[in-house]
Formats: structure tokens, sequence, C-alpha cells
């Protein structure tokens, strides 16, 4: 049901237009039947990692929020949701999403649990909240995330996350402990200490804005539907200081891009790594914002109608399950169909014919639609 062209995909409406069952029906399957959904997830990961690898992987964390009415829906909230754009109504999930060049899906996603449900336990009874699902911060249900995708056997090279993450001296603490690369970005007030010893720690915009102007090199990161998306980036080598005022070391990157917004990141990968690969690996976190949006404009994700904590995730589950069958269908589809012109490189432009598909494909509403002849279909 959730891959049919209905606007509204709720159990509801799709007891409209799915024959041979009911509302009743689509209730009981997300709420009552016997199913783990979580090892049907392992089971889907685990068949998408079948799928050939280019091995340069990147794990993306981030969160999207679902604005809601009421108190009763399991996980609902005022909260802050970058999704909504302000404190809002809404539920809130910690998603992380695996992204190579050519191929991304999403791994695991999670309901984050706000104080105010930590402590009533009446609420957590009536949304059939297990007992074992304490509070978590966000910083820490991603990390969790992070530990069972590593289980399930997902590698990658390293991990990204939006700023809200990046920020979080927790959660790049808990990176390190567990000797993560990561690129992710951070805020304007990022301070980073250009000393490995003493020395005052600085905002990462006055750093930047301090850079040379010959320090900064063109970069391109990805094709999109109108050409390659490039920006002008530095890098410095600095130290930030953690909350025990111990140093780790890293790169702070500053990126102009064509929207005329100045952006910063923060990687702690190796003094020999090239900006070009870390400005890349920053930008894959797009695949989890898209996902975002498809999962929710496309597939249903944003419309389940119940209030408990399985269902919630059973039917997050069913998601990502319709959204990884249209995945493999591009990659099948891409087998069968040469794209147009030579392949790219990673990081390197090719002169070959411009394509008329853009490196992410189509949609999902498009992707089982066979291609027109001589038009390939590429993965997202």
């Amino acid at each position: 049901g959730l891959l049919t062209e209905h606007l509204n995909k709720n159990c509801d409406t799709l007891a409209q237009v799915v024959p041979g069952t009911s509302e009743q029906r689509f209730q009981g399957l997300l709420t009552t039947l016997d199913w783990d959904e979580d090892d049907l997830n392992r089971q889907r990961v685990q068949t998408l990692l079948r799928l050939p690898s280019e091995g340069d992987g990147v794990l993306s964390v981030d969160d999207t929020g679902f604005a809601k009415q009421g108190h009763c829906s399991v996980g609902v909230a005022r909260q802050d949701s970058g999704t909504l754009g302000k404190v809002g109504n809404c539920q809130v999930t910690v998603n992380c999403h695996y992204a190579e060049r050519t191929l991304a899906w999403p791994v695991a996603t999670r309901l984050s649990r706000p104080a105010p449900w930590a402590d009533d336990a009446d609420r957590r009874t009536k949304a059939q909240v297990p007992e074992e699902v304490a509070f978590r911060a966000k910083p820490q249900i991603a990390l969790e995330l992070l530990d069972r995708a590593k289980g399930w056997g997902v590698r990658w090279a390293c991990v990204t996350a939006d700023a809200d993450q990046g920020d979080n001296p927790n959660f790049l603490g808990g990176l390190e402990q567990r000797r993560q690369r990561y690129v992710v970005a951070v805020r304007a007030d990022f301070a980073v200490s250009l000393a490995r010893r003493g020395g005052e720690a600085r905002r990462a915009d006055v750093l930047v804005a301090a850079q040379a102007v010959g320090s900064w090199h063109s970069v391109t990161w990805r094709e999109g539907s109108q050409g390659w998306m490039r920006g002008k980036c530095v890098a410095c080598r600095g130290w930030r200081v953690t909350s025990s005022g111990q140093r780790r070391a890293g790169w702070l990157i500053g990126e102009d891009a064509s929207d005329g917004e100045r952006r910063y990141s923060w990687s702690n990968f190796g003094p020999g790594m090239a900006l070009e690969q870390m400005v890349e690996s920053a930008h894959r976190r797009h695949g989890v914002e898209r996902y975002h949006e498809e999962a929710k404009g496309l597939l249903g994700w944003d419309q389940y109608q119940g209030r408990l904590w399985r269902g919630f995730h059973r039917h997050a589950v069913s998601v990502m399950l319709a959204s990884s069958f249209l995945v493999w269908r591009e990659w099948q589809q891409r087998q069968e169909r040469t794209r147009p012109g030579r392949p790219r490189r990673a990081f390197s432009p090719s002169a070959g014919p411009a394509s008329r598909v853009p490196a992410g494909g189509p949609s999902p509403g498009l992707r089982l639609a066979p291609a027109r002849s001589g038009q390939g279909v590429a993965v997202a």
C-alpha cells in the first residue's frame, strides 16, 4: 500500500485501495500481530549489504520531526524540531542512513523519548512503551543506532551529522571513543584552538574569516539536476577542547556555498586527508535529508495515526522496507541500462556527455516506471 500513488497512506485510506484487506487488518499488522520489527529491519539491511559496494560509504545521522496534536501519541511533546523550524508539539525521531556516491538507503530509526515521558508512568503505559526503554538524549540515541548498524555488518568510512549533533561534545566524544572518523556540521561559535597546548580557543567563524584568500579552493562534490554542485572551501588544522580539558586534533572547514551562506564543519581526519574528500563526505548527508522528504511526501511516513510505541516503529520499518525496494529496483534498472556518458569519479567530474538523469535518479514515485530508451536510471 505504501508504494501506491494514493496520497493518503494511513490504515483507513489504504484499506480502500488495497484489495482483500481492511482497516482492522492493517491496524493489527502494526500493533497486535506477532512479528519482530527489529529483526525484519536487520534482514532488510543485510539484504542491501549484498548489493555491490564502492567501499567508501558514509553513515549519516539526523533527526526529523512530525507535527502532532494532543499529548497521547507516543513521544509527543513541545520540543525543538528542525523540520518545524521552531519549538512545537511534535514527535522526533533520530535516524541513521548509509550513503555511497551512487547508492543510499536508510539503516535504522528510533523515536526520541523527551524528558516529560520519562517520568510519566501513566502515559508510558497507555502508549505501551517497553519498560526497558529509558530516557535518552538524541546524541545518545544516535550513538546507539551506530552501534546497531555496526552489529548488523554495516561498514563505513566516516560519520556525518548536522550541527545539532556536531556541536554536541558528548556525541563527538562518543564517536572518538568508538574510533570513528567523522565530518560534522558545526555552528559559527564552535570553539577551536590553533595551539596543541595552551592558546585560547576561538570561534569557528573568526578563524575561517582570518584565512588568506589564497587558501580557499573551488571544490565540487555532487552532480545535481542543474549540474555539478560546488563551493569555495578552506581548511585549517586545529584542536577542539573537550569538557575535561583535553585537546583533540582535527580540521576546521569553511565553505562559501553558491547560496551565499558560509557553513562550517569539523573533522577528526588526519593531517594527510584531502580537503576535497572531506567536503564530499560531508555533503553525503544530503542522502538522509532526501530520504526524510521522500519517505514523508511519497511513502506516508508522517501519516501514522496510532498512539503506540510498537505501531510507530513498525510503520517506520515498513516505510524503510518500501524505500529499500525502490533503491533495489533503481540498482537493477541501472544494471540493465547504460547511463549516457562515461562514468564519473567521486571527486573528478568527467568531461563526458551530460546525462539527462541527475545522479540521484528520479523520485520514488517514478522509480517503478520503465526508463525511456537510451536513458539510464541512477541510484539515489
